[in-house]
């Protein structure tokens, strides 16, 4: 069967290039083995963040007496069966909505094998475009240590309709620090063992801080420059802390130390190049092939986690408008961490500015003397803005705090259109609102 377009992967990369395409005029093949949506949707970035809101609602009410709202004598209670039903739901409600915006692609149930660059076998079928696009995303890592196979991986956790006492989570990276405020809201006694020097690791050393102390201040133990050697039976973690033995003993272990991509089958036999796991691919999404010569009837792209450039569901999306034609800026793509508080960042880091060599000026804002935060009651966090000393340009807005994965977009904004700082500044921000943490910081210039 022959279409303009083939793409393996209904993730949000696959599945909103699919739409895109499609209202172009393009006779597109959409091919996905599982459900619509992806990881994302249907194992990541939406039911955990659906999680994240009812873990949000618990800590609320915790807190009713603060703003002057009595809680009965017996508490709250936690019906996390409710919650996971309730999860569920918004997953099944959206998968609908991409079912929806998908009726003029021709979607196709199965598992897609190469069977040469331009050939697809699903179900026993052939399909053939002159333009195929690899979206297959990521599974989650497992850590090369004896008894790894006894932990949970997030696609586990996700599944579960009740909560264990205590969990031990390894790694304090983005899905490891969302789980550990999550499962804490909850009642959870959470233990979270990362082998880097602070945790998330990408991020400004300076925020991770700020984080992890707030972190640390609800409840969590975070051990850090932390090397796991073992999960033995009993779910024990067994590690090295500064030479020295420990074990960590919970009800269950989570094993959150990120995740590698899904190569399609046939993929390196047709011929296609793969590096420590990843697809090879230029800056036009275009696969590279290990005889240095691509095709001549099929052009061969692949996006998203697959790629292994930013496994990050909004890139994939970017990197799809960049197969069909249109300009993204790359170089600007804004991070997460829907923590309590959340954290975001976009560009550069001050280690990797010094480490450069650039001249800079870091600005700095906190939320407690921000109207709006402090009338929230959520006070705890800050906003930090690298600029370049010399052109004005932001180089690297970083947050810890309230709303923070939406705050950071304003910065990406100004930085994607290569905006000096002062044009944020100048910017007439509403008051009160927790956005004019981001012009005090420029204020607070040094």
């Amino acid at each position: 069967m022959t279409h303009e377009l083939i793409i393996i992967g209904a993730g949000p990369g696959g599945y909103e290039t699919a739409v895109a395409a499609a209202s172009s005029g393009v006779k597109v093949a959409l091919i996905e083995r599982d459900h619509l949506g992806g990881t994302c949707l249907n194992r990541g970035c939406i039911p955990t963040k659906a999680l994240c809101r009812s873990a949000e609602v618990a800590l609320t009410v915790r807190e009713a007496e603060n703003f002057g709202v009595a809680i009965p004598d017996g508490g709250i209670n936690i019906d996390y069966s409710a919650v996971a039903r309730r999860k569920d739901s918004v997953v099944a409600q959206l998968r609908e909505g991409v079912a929806e915006l998908l009726k003029g692609v021709d979607v196709i149930t199965g598992e897609a094998r190469f069977v040469s660059p331009g050939e697809i076998e699903v179900n026993g079928e052939i399909y053939t475009a002159p333009r195929i696009i690899i979206a297959t995303g990521s599974r989650p890592a497992l850590l090369p240590v004896p008894g790894a196979e006894l932990a949970m991986t997030s696609d586990d956790f996700l599944s579960l309709e009740s909560l264990p006492a205590s969990v031990a989570i390894i790694g304090a990276g983005v899905i490891g620090l969302e789980f550990a405020s999550i499962l804490n809201a909850f009642g959870v006694d959470v233990t979270v063992i990362e082998y880097c020097k602070e945790v998330l690791p990408p991020f400004d050393a300076e925020v991770a801080k700020r984080l992890r102390m707030s972190l640390k201040r609800r409840g969590i133990n975070i051990l850090t420059d932390t090397q796991v050697t073992e999960v033995a039976p009993g779910m024990t973690v067994k590690c090295l802390a500064k030479g020295k033995e420990k074990a960590v003993v919970a009800e269950a272990v989570l094993m959150a130390v990120g995740r590698r991509p899904v190569i399609p089958a046939g993929l390196e036999q047709a011929g296609v190049r793969i590096n420590r796991g990843a697809i090879v691919v230029n800056d036009a999404m275009e696969v590279e092939w290990e005889s240095g010569h691509a095709p001549k009837d099929v052009t061969v792209y692949a996006i998203g986690d697959v790629n292994g450039r930013c496994m990050l569901a909004h890139a994939a999306s970017a990197q799809g408008e960049i197969v069909l034609g249109h300009d993204m800026n790359l170089d600007v793509i804004p991070s997460a961490v829907f923590t309590i508080p959340e954290c975001a960042m976009v560009g550069l880091t001050e280690e990797q500015c010094k480490a450069k060599g650039i001249d800079i000026r870091i600005g700095r804002s906190t939320f407690r003397s921000n109207g709006k935060a402090v009338a929230m009651g959520e006070t705890d966090g800050m906003v930090k803005i690298i600029t370049d000393a010399v052109t004005g340009c932001i180089l690297g807005c970083h947050i810890c705090g309230p709303h923070a994965a939406d705050l950071v977009t304003e910065a990406a904004l100004a930085m994607s259109a290569s905006l000096p700082a002062s044009a944020v500044y100048d910017t007439v921000h509403a008051h009160p609102t927790l956005s004019e943490t981001l012009r005090a910081a420029l204020v607070r210039a040094e």
